[in-house]
C-alpha cells in the first residue's frame, strides 16, 4: 500500500470514542483499525470505517483516499495500542490513552499555532513531551496542510487527540485540504465545532470566514447563529455548573500589539466588531463571547506570544490591581502563534496599549491545565531558551458566566 501520509490523526467526536484518520494514494477494499488495551492481547479488537476520494485542487489534481474509523466504547483513562490500514498494508504501531470522562478530571493541553513544515522549531520538543505523556490533548491553530506537514505531525497527532481550527494557510481551494484531512466533531467539515473535556467546554471557530468572502458571506452568519446556540446550550444552568469553563480557539486575534497592520492591530477589527461592507452587515465575535461569559480566548496568526489583561471593548477589566486574573471582569486572551514557520517572527510596536500584559518573540508554545472548576493554569514555553517557562498565570474564577463580570 502506498501511504501518502500514515497519519492516524486522532480526534474525539463524542465521549468514549476516538476517530482515526489516515490517507493513502491507493484505493483499498477496507479501512480497518486493529487495537487493544495496553498490556492485553495485541489487536484483539477491530473497527471498520470507510474511505472517501479526495481530489486536490492543485494543478496536479492528485487523487487520494481519506480513511476514517471510529473506535467506540473505550475504557476511560485507559491506554490502547493500534495500527491502521488493511490486508493490503498496515501502518506502524501507535498508542493513545482514552480521555477521562469525569468532569473532575484535570486535562493537560499543549496549544500552539502557525507551525509550518519549514522551520517548525518547536516540533521536536512537542514530539518528545507528547510521547512521554505530558499532554492529554493538543489544540493546534492553523497547521500548514500537505503530505509533508501531515507526516511531520504524525509523531504527535497519532498519540493524543489533535483538535484543530482553520487558519489563512488552509484557504486554498475553499479549505478543501483542511476539510478533508481532519475529522472534528459536528457536521461543519471541521470549520467550527465544540466539545467537552473535564470541566471545560471548548469551542473552535473560523475567523477566516471574515476574510475569504469569495467562499460565501453566508458562512459568517451560519457560524454566528451556530455559535449563539452553542453558547446558549453551554450556559444552561445545569451545563455551566458541570462545565463552567468556556474556552474558545480561533486563528486571527481581536487584539494584538504587533507592528504588521494585521486585523488585530486595528480598532475596527473584523473579528472583533464584524464587517459593515457586506449586505447585511456581518456581526463580530467580541460582544457575543462577552455576553455568554466566555472565560478564555486562544488565538494565533501573529508569530509571537502575547498575554493580555482581561479586556473588553479596548478596556482593561482586571479582577483587582494585586490579582488581575482572580475573578477577572472580562475574557482573558492568549495569542500563541510562535511554534515556528518559514515567515519567522512578527515584530511588536514599541509601546503597546494598556491591555497588553506580556510579550515575547521567542519560538515556543503554550501549556494549559484545567485544574478544577475554579482554577486554570497557563504557561509559555520558550524553545529558544531550551524549554524554559517564560510566562505563567493562574486564572481563578469563583463564578462563571455573564454575571461574573459584575
Amino acid at each position: 500500500m502506498n501511504f501518502a501520509s500514515v497519519v492516524p490523526g486522532l480526534s474525539q467526536r463524542f465521549p468514549g470514542s476516538m476517530e482515526v484518520t489516515w490517507t493513502t494514494f491507493n484505493e483499498t477494499e477496507e479501512s480497518i483499525v486493529e487495537y487493544g488495551l495496553w498490556g492485553g492481547r495485541l489487536f484483539e479488537l477491530t473497527a471498520k470505517g470507510k474511505a472517501t476520494l479526495f481530489v486536490d485542487g492543485g494543478s496536479e489534481e492528485r487523487k487520494m483516499y481519506i480513511h476514517r474509523v471510529t473506535l467506540t466504547d473505550l475504557r476511560p483513562a485507559s491506554a490502547y495500542v493500534y495500527h491502521c490500514g488493511s490486508e493490503a498494508g498496515w501502518s506502524d504501531v501507535f498508542s493513545f490513552t482514552a480521555l477521562n470522562e469525569s468532569t473532575s478530571w484535570s486535562p493537560r493541553f499543549a496549544i500552539y499555532g502557525d507551525m509550518g513544515n519549514e522551520n517548525p522549531q518547536s516540533l521536536a520538543r512537542l514530539q518528545k513531551e507528547t510521547q512521554v505523556g505530558t499532554y492529554d490533548v493538543i489544540l493546534h491553530d492553523n497547521g500548514r496542510i500537505g503530505d509533508e506537514f501531515m507526516r511531520q505531525i504524525q509523531s504527535i497527532a497519532a498519540y493524543v487527540p489533535y483538535m484543530t481550527c482553520p487558519g489563512n494557510h488552509e484557504a486554498e481551494y475553499n479549505f478543501s485540504n483542511y476539510r478533508n484531512r481532519f475529522s472534528m466533531p459536528g457536521q461543519t467539515e471541521s470549520l467550527w465545532y465544540s466539545w467537552n473535556v473535564g470541566s471545560a467546554h471548548i469551542i473552535s471557530l473560523s475567523t477566516e470566514i471574515y476574510f475569504f468572502l469569495d467562499y460565501g458571506v453566508d458562512l459568517i452568519f451560519k457560524q454566528y447563529e451556530w455559535l449563539k446556540k452553542d453558547l446558549e446550550e453551554a450556559n444552561r444552568p445545569e451545563n455551566r455548573a458541570e462545565r463552567p469553563w468556556i474556552i474558545t480557539m480561533g486563528h486571527r486575534p481581536m487584539y494584538c500589539s504587533n507592528n504588521d497592520k494585521d486585523d488585530c492591530t486595528l480598532f475596527e477589527s473584523y473579528v472583533r466588531l464584524g464587517r459593515n461592507d457586506t449586505k447585511p452587515p456581518a456581526p463580530g465575535l467580541e460582544d457575543l463571547l462577552y455576553l455568554y461569559g466566555v472565560d478564555l480566548e486562544l488565538w494565533a496568526h501573529e508569530h509571537t506570544y502575547e498575554r493580555l489583561w482581561p479586556v473588553y471593548g479596548y478596556k482593561v477589566f482586571n479582577g483587582s490591581i494585586e490579582q488581575p486574573y482572580v475573578n477577572p471582569k472580562a475574557p482573558v486572551h492568549i495569542i500563541t502563534g510562535s511554534a515556528g514557520c518559514r515567515e519567522n517572527h512578527d515584530p511588536f510596536v514599541p509601546n503597546p496599549r494598556d491591555w497588553s500584559a506580556f510579550r515575547s518573540t521567542d519560538y515556543g508554545y503554550t501549556r494549559m491545565q484545567v485544574h478544577n472548576t475554579t482554577h486554570l493554569y497557563l504557561e509559555q514555553v520558550s524553545d529558544d531558551q531550551y524549554g524554559k517557562v517564560i510566562d505563567s498565570i493562574w486564572v481563578v474564577k469563583e463564578k462563571h458566566g455573564f454575571s461574573a463580570w459584575f
